[in-house]
């Protein structure tokens, strides 16, 4: 038995305090203002929820809001798949090293891409963009509300293992936004995601294994047909 006071052992989780109930979306900031991201904290926490997962339906608008098994769609383009994600063409493929929008248009590049940043254990930004994309097809006021809960806990909450990285501004931008829900509550958030996938993620894709070898694979079959 542990002692009061005592702290907990290794693998033990740390009883649950009284005074932490009923605390929803309140962050504290720290001493400069800043919101405390953990960056340490939260890459090696990311690299243990890194393992892998059961496959799921990844066509967009038929994932769950705020994923929070992380499905993915496993990424192979061929018969033995049972997934429904789409196989891209050689056009589509070609298309997306003119532009970023290009490659996000698509749902086939959004699943390619999606898989490759989960090799860098960033995978939650293009989750998080995706249920933003979801939410603002809700009419529905209770809908929203529920939706926009489940993806300010799953993306927006500190204590999340999926915490995107966000800056102090748009933090309390969201903070304010989630008094009263709706479909535009992440919207300055999602920009900023989709930025950083633009601006850091996606010039690495477009150098990645991952890509050249989708991209020669399908320029064989093309000469072939």
């Amino acid at each position: 038995m542990r002692m009061a006071g005592e702290p907990p052992s290794l693998g033990e989780e740390p009883a649950a305090n009284p005074s932490d109930q009923g605390k929803d979306f309140h962050l504290s900031p720290s001493t400069d203002g800043e919101i405390p991201m953990g960056s340490e904290r939260m890459e090696m926490r990311k690299r243990q929820m890194s393992v892998p997962q059961e496959t799921t339906d990844c066509t967009p608008g038929q994932h769950e809001v705020g994923n929070r098994a992380s499905n993915a769609c496993c990424f192979c383009w061929c018969c033995c798949c049972s997934c429904s994600c789409p196989t891209p063409t050689l056009e589509e493929v070609n298309a997306w090293a003119q532009s970023f929008d290009k490659l996000m248009v698509t749902p086939a590049g959004r699943n390619i891409f999606r898989e490759f940043l989960r090799t860098e254990f960033s995978e939650e930004n293009m989750l998080f963009w995706m249920a933003c994309e979801e939410l603002k097809q809700e009419a529905n006021k209770s809908v929203i509300e529920e939706k926009a809960r489940l993806i300010y806990e799953d993306y927006i909450s500190i204590l999340s293992p999926k915490e995107v990285s966000l800056d102090s501004r748009v933090r309390e931008v969201i903070n304010r936004n989630m008094l009263e829900p709706s479909q535009h509550t992440f919207d300055d958030a999602q920009l900023q995601i989709y930025t950083l996938m633009h601006r850091d993620s996606y010039p690495r894709f477009m150098n990645s294994a991952l890509y050249k070898d989708l991209l020669q694979s399908l320029s064989e079959k093309s000469i072939e047909a």
